[in-house]
C-alpha cells in the first residue's frame, strides 16, 4: 500500500497445461495425465475449502511454476468463482434452476449445461472432461458447427449428454468412468471425497508401475531436442570445414573409408568423436543432464523404465497445507519452460 494506491503482486508463472498439450502434439501419457491430475485435484479442494466454486475448470486455467516449482501445478483466474457457502453462517447455497451456463461450454458438466445452479461436484466434472481430453486428443462435442452461440451451447449439451459415460471412456482405464460415475452420484450439497479421487488414480499409477518423478512429456521432449543440438554443436567444432563431395552423396556426415565400411555407422568411431568432444570440454561430460544435475541421463530415455525394474512407484507425501503456498518435492529450476511461454503469443 502506498498512500491511496493499492498494488497486487502476483507470482510469475510458465506456461499453461492447454500450452504444454500443444506442445507435445496435442497428446499426453497417461503417466502425465495422473501425475497431473493428483495435483489438480488437490488444488480444487484446496479453493472448495475456502468456500468458493471455480466454474472455470480448463487447461489453459492451469499453469506450471517457474524455476524450482516448475513441476507445480497452479490454479488461476477466479473472474467466474463464487461463493457456494455464506461466510456468515456456513450455510451452503440453495439449490436453483434455469441459469445462464458460467464458465467454458466444452468443459462444462450436464447440470450446468441443464441449467442447474453450480456446486463442488460440476468443478470435478469439469476436470474430468480435462483429463479425457489430455488423453484422447479431443471431445466428442468438439467442433460443431452452429448460427449463433446459443445453438452451439445447446448441440454441445445434446452430444455431451447422450454420450455414455462407457463410451466417452473406451479405450482407457476403468477408473476415468468410476471418476465421473462417482461425481454424477454426488448430491447438489454433498462434500466430495476428494481424497477417494486421488486414491483412484494413485492405484492406477502403481499399477502401471510407474514412479512419481516428475518426468512429464514435454520434459522427455525438451531433453531430446536439447541432446539433439548438443549433438550438433559438437560435430560442428570437430568438423568445422566439412564439405560435401562435388557431385557425391550427401548422407554420409563423416569422411567413410569405403574399404573398411567405416563412418558414421561405426562405434568405434562414434566412441573416438566422443571421446575427442570430452577431451577438447566442448560442453562438459556427455552424461550430465541440463534439466535434473543429479539424475542419470539414461533415466529419460523411457517414460517406461520404472515399469520394466519393477520399481515401487512413489508419491509425494500429502500435507495440510495444499494452498498457493504448498511445496512440492521438486527438480532443480527448469530454465527452458520460459521459451515454452511463446506458445500463448503465437496463437
Amino acid at each position: 500500500v502506498d498512500g491511496e494506491d493499492n498494488a497486487l503482486v502476483l507470482d510469475l508463472l510458465g506456461p499453461s497445461l492447454e500450452d504444454l498439450f500443444v506442445y507435445c502434439g496435442r497428446n499426453f501419457s497417461l503417466k502425465t495425465v495422473l501425475m497431473l491430475a493428483d495435483q489438480m485435484i488437490t488444488r480444487i479442494e484446496y479453493v472448495h475449502s475456502k468456500g468458493f466454486l471455480h466454474r472455470d475448470i480448463k487447461p489453459d486455467n492451469f499453469l506450471m511454476g517457474l524455476g524450482r516449482k516448475a513441476n507445480q501445478v497452479y490454479i488461476i483466474d477466479f473472474g467466474l468463482a463464487k461463493r457456494y457457502r455464506d461466510s456468515m453462517t456456513n450455510r451452503h447455497i440453495p439449490y436453483r434452476e434455469n441459469k445462464n451456463l458460467t464458465g467454458t461450454a466444452r468443459y462444462a458438466s450436464c447440470n450446468t449445461h441443464l441449467g442447474i445452479e453450480q456446486s463442488r461436484r460440476d468443478d470435478l466434472e469439469s476436470l474430468g472432461y480435462v483429463l479425457l481430453y489430455f488423453l484422447r486428443g479431443s471431445l466428442p462435442w468438439q467442433g460443431l458447427k452452429a448460427g449463433t452461440k446459443k445453438q452451439k451451447y445447446d448441440q454441445i449439451c445434446e452430444k455431451k449428454v447422450s454420450t455414455p459415460i462407457e463410451v466417452l471412456c473406451k479405450s482407457h482405464p476403468v477408473e476415468f468412468a468410476s471418476y465421473f460415475h462417482y461425481c454424477h452420484s454426488l448430491t447438489f450439497d454433498q462434500r466430495p471425497d476428494y481424497g477417494f479421487l486421488k486414491r483412484l488414480f494413485r492405484d492406477l499409477f502403481a499399477r502401471e508401475g510407474y514412479e512419481f518423478d516428475y518426468i512429464f512429456d514435454w520434459t522427455i521432449i525438451k531433453y531430446q531436442q536439447a541432446q539433439k543440438s548438443r549433438s550438433q554443436l559438437r560435430l560442428s567444432i570437430i568438423f568445422p570445414k566439412l564439405q560435401p563431395v562435388p557431385g557425391g552423396s550427401s548422407s554420409h556426415p563423416f569422411p567413410v573409408d569405403v574399404n573398411n565400411h567405416q563412418g558414421s555407422s561405426n562405434p568405434s568411431y562414434l566412441t573416438d568423436i566422443t571421446e575427442r568432444t570430452r577431451s577438447n570440454n566442448v560442453s562438459g561430460p556427455v552424461e550430465k543432464n541440463i534439466f535434473y544435475p543429479h539424475t542419470p541421463s539414461s533415466s529419460f530415455a523411457h517414460a517406461s523404465t520404472a515399469r520394466r525394474n519393477g520399481q515401487k512407484s512413489t508419491f509425494p507425501k500429502e500435507t495440510t497445507n495444499s494452498g498457493p503456498g504448498h511445496r512440492n518435492k521438486m527438480g532443480p529450476s527448469s530454465s527452458w519452460i520460459s521459451s515454452l511461454q511463446r506458445i500463448s503469443s503465437a496463437k
